[in-house]
């Protein structure tokens, strides 16, 4: 739970926000408090902006865009490199910062995120001579040719599940382009976000780079309807993702959505159980509480072969330690907040009332003993439960995995359709064929075979359906997310002039 305050608790420490160079507090002077969330303790402050920041912050980036779109793509790329090296110095203390804000378990998730989030500047800035447009004959007499031009100010607003990684997604691609960027850092977890915000502002001219911290409602929506902004790039969840969209679409500006999933995990009879054992539990973001867009939080296991993943999985689960999110020997931490908490459990309360008999593991959270002190939620298993429950249906962002069994392909995949998402699946199968015709069927952006891992570099990541427009992390996506298209049509006539 966070709460907009006035006055400054003295043992709370207060990060303020980047506007055009400068470290500052919101017009106001309000401020959020920032909570841990496996003591359930607010221990830092950020500014409260409203829509009088947003628009200065636009205003700086739109001055900071004439200078910085005439800076060589060699250049760019050399600062993201300095970004780069600053974030890779700085990897223990971000990754630490994640952990402590939004739950995630640092030994398994926040070290990766911070790593991950250096080598895509690092990337990205070898990218920036790549910004090519394409010439075409298409008579004697012109040169057509097309030009990758920036947009603009780019309006980003990040979920807080995986802040850092996000944010370096949106920031280094945008920047590299030419783009100046207004950034809104989740209110739940924005201070790994501001802590990268200064590493970027060290080497980057004032406004090319502005960071603020609102609530949604207040500062994200005035981002969305901000007329000096031509582009923005989202990532959350579907519902706020519409209201983005609505509001880009009465200025018809651009927009990339990367959105919520519910992504299904299909198992053929011809797997080895321990390997997909693991891969399950991978896929599934069990050590990240299942708080991921691309969670396979719906388990298609053949019914020949159910009995003994499920009880591998269980087993495997049950050792599985949720603890304090920096304590090393913690493989899994905390839910994010109050709200999340109760919608995990709000969930699993629905699931059992429906089907006492379906619950195989875990359930609702301890009331009793340290886990009881924060926002922690054990692995949870239910089995064969009716498909008008909302788990089966509805993102739950919590670590909660949902089985059924299936007998024929044609069946399995259709089931896995059956869903307004279409973000991701996964396919384990050690037949190549089968799980290549499944991986084409499936309606989602982005499929993995054998594998549960998260995104590469490189990938084009995004969703189909209602789970988002656009993609991010190839060369592809981002051109095509962070610069506009212009063709160019010069004519090689003489127009009148006597040829030499």
């Amino acid at each position: 739970m966070h709460d907009a305050i006035h006055a400054t608790p003295g043992e709370l420490s207060k990060q303020a926000m980047l506007i055009d160079g400068q470290w500052v507090s919101s017009l106001e002077d309000e401020w959020i408090a920032v909570e841990n969330p496996a003591t359930r303790q607010a221990f830092a402050l950020v500014p409260r902006a409203r829509s009088a920041d947003v628009d200065r912050a636009v205003k700086a980036a739109g001055t900071a865009f004439s200078r910085w779109k005439m800076t060589s793509a060699a250049e760019r790329g050399r600062l993201l490199y300095r970004i780069a090296d600053a974030m890779e110095a700085a990897k223990e203390d971000l990754a630490k910062m994640i952990s402590r804000e939004n739950g995630n378990a640092l030994r398994t998730q926040s070290r990766g995120e911070a790593a991950l989030a250096a080598e895509v500047f690092r990337y990205v800035a070898g990218l920036a001579r790549e910004l090519k447009g394409h010439s075409m004959y298409l008579q004697p007499e012109t040169l057509d040719y097309t030009r990758r031009e920036p947009y603009g100010v780019v309006g980003a607003i990040i979920p807080w599940n995986a802040p850092l990684v996000l944010a370096a997604l949106k920031v280094a691609p945008a920047l590299m382009t030419g783009n100046t960027m207004v950034l809104k850092a989740s209110e739940e977890a924005p201070l790994a976000v501001l802590a990268m915000s200064k590493i970027c502002a060290d080497h980057l001219p004032a406004g090319v780079l502005n960071t603020i911290t609102g609530y949604g409602a207040e500062c994200g929506a005035a981002i969305a309807e901000h007329p000096m902004i031509p582009k923005i790039s989202f990532t959350g969840s579907t519902a706020v993702g519409r209201s983005i969209l609505a509001a880009a679409s009465q200025r018809v500006a651009a927009v990339t959505l990367e959105l919520g999933g519910k992504s299904a995990q299909i198992v053929f009879p011809d797997v080895d159980c321990d390997f997909v054992t693991e891969g399950v539990i991978t896929a599934m973001r069990f050590s990240r509480q299942g708080q991921s867009c691309t969670a396979g939080s719906r388990l298609f296991v053949h019914e020949s072969i159910a009995d003994r993943l499920i009880d591998r999985l269980s087993s495997r689960l049950s050792a599985m330690r949720v603890g304090d999110p920096l304590d090393e020997s913690s493989d899994a931490g905390s839910l994010v907040n109050e709200k999340q908490f109760r919608r995990v459990c709000g969930f699993v309360q629905e699931a059992i009332e429906r089907k006492p008999e379906a619950l195989l593991l875990g359930g609702m959270p301890p009331v009793q003993g340290p886990l009881s002190k924060g926002y922690f939620f054990e692995p949870t298993l239910f089995f064969d439960l009716p498909e008008d429950v909302r788990m089966t249906r509805e993102e739950v962002f919590g670590p909660v995995l949902s089985i059924a069994t299936w007998k024929h392909e044609d069946e399995v995949i259709e089931r896995a359709n059956a869903s307004h998402y279409g973000l991701a699946a996964f396919v384990w199968s050690r037949a190549g064929a089968p799980a290549l015709r499944v991986a084409h069927a499936l309606d989602v952006g982005w499929v993995l075979i054998n594998q549960g891992g998260g995104q590469s570099i490189g990938h084009s990541y995004g969703g189909m359906k209602q789970s988002g427009a656009g993609r991010e992390f190839s060369l592809e996506g981002m051109l095509a997310s962070f610069t506009d298209l212009k063709q160019v049509s010069v004519s090689l006539g003489d127009q009148g002039f006597e040829k030499l």
